[in-house]
């Protein structure tokens, strides 16, 4: 049975207390008190074991406790805090949410190989971790200054009894994905699922703030960052792989601020439905989750405090959504025994929006 999260904390506290209660017998007893001394440590033995044994209890009935039915996930206003790109969840006062405790996993992945690009933190972070949970091996790509938070996300796959192997890199760049996707095959021995999910996003008040360097950063990494890396996949990709694309609610409804994202985002779109077209006579997959606001750096590193603490407010939730909350749609277009004869598709997760699209 998986541990609570609550249970482990309560566990360090209770082992700490034993520890201290096995430690903490005093030494320097006289010799002409040597009864006594014997007669208070034996006391004392007694009282360290039954103080163990109520820690044990008290650990295997937290354990045993069901989780809530509804998580409570954090609610807007979220923490006024902005942070400099490219955004590391390390830095988040409020860490978002990936452990998805409410999720089993039932050996859907067991043995496929993954590539997650972005997959650091935020959505890829949740993603690695249920894709482990499932029974996948993971590769995750992110950029080099984004160290701290991919170590995380290995530990956390690890946790999950699988291996995951870093690359470090820019998708920008199409001689990185080849490489990328190779390391993947020679770690792994093959790949059978690839997540483009890497993101760039700057908000500008007009297109004449639009800088062409801008301009070109965001269409690089949203987009032929996705092409590079689906290219490279292919070569290795058999009958039964599946590409699952991030997309956004951006590029179903536009957004005044966010012109060259959103862009990107509708070109995510099409392109995810036309290489479905193109790849179903050999029977791979091409999918797309299209979500709403979500907890992740990006928004952080984008914008004013003032603006992030209302980040996703505006949803019928009113909050935004915890990456979390995603990750389960990732498994399921990963997963033959839930999607085998969907292809094409763009799911939107929007918080109870209903208008997009």
């Amino acid at each position: 049975m998986r541990t609570r999260p609550w249970a482990e904390t309560y566990s360090q506290g209770e082992l700490m207390a034993t520890k201290s209660n096995k430690l903490g017998a005093k030494k320097g007893e006289s010799k002409s008190s040597k009864k006594g001394g014997a007669a208070k440590k034996a006391a004392k033995s007694g009282t360290t074991k039954s103080t163990a044994k109520a820690a044990a209890e008290k650990l295997a009935a937290l354990r045993a406790t069901p989780l809530p039915r509804v998580l409570k996930e954090p609610e807007s206003p979220m923490p006024a805090q902005h942070i400099e790109k490219p955004g590391l969840e390390a830095e988040l006062k409020l860490k978002p949410r990936f452990k998805a405790p409410h999720y089993k996993g039932s050996g859907k992945l067991l043995d496929r190989a993954a590539l997650i690009t972005g997959g650091d933190s935020g959505i890829g972070r949740a993603v690695a971790v249920l894709f482990a949970r499932e029974g996948a091996d993971v590769g995750l790509v992110y950029l080099p200054e984004e160290q701290v938070d991919a170590e995380t996300t290995r530990a956390a796959v690890e946790r999950e009894g699988r291996r995951a192997l870093l690359i470090p890199g820019d998708v920008r760049e199409s001689g990185f994905c080849r490489e990328a996707v190779e390391r993947t095959v020679e770690e792994f021995g093959k790949l059978d699922i690839l997540v483009n999910n890497a993101a760039f996003q700057q908000h500008q008040e007009s297109i004449e703030d639009v800088s062409d360097e801008q301009f070109d950063k965001t269409f690089r990494t949203n987009i032929y960052g996705y092409f590079y890396m689906t290219k490279a996949a292919l070569a290795h990709m058999t009958r039964g792989a599946c590409i699952i694309n991030t997309g956004s609610i951006t590029g179903l409804e536009g957004s005044k601020e966010l012109l060259d994202y959103s862009a990107t985002k509708g070109a995510i779109h099409a392109f995810t439905k036309s290489l479905a077209q193109n790849l179903v006579e050999r029977r791979i997959r091409v999918n797309c989750v299209a979500p709403g606001p979500v907890w992740t750096p990006l928004n952080p590193a984008d914008k004013e405090p003032e603006d992030v603490a209302e980040f996703g407010a505006d949803t019928p939730f009113k909050r935004p959504a915890q990456p979390e909350e995603m990750a389960p749609a990732y498994v399921f277009f990963a997963s033959e025994a839930d999607s085998s004869y969907i292809t094409g598709e763009v799911l939107t997760l929007l918080g109870g929006d209903t208008t997009a699209g």
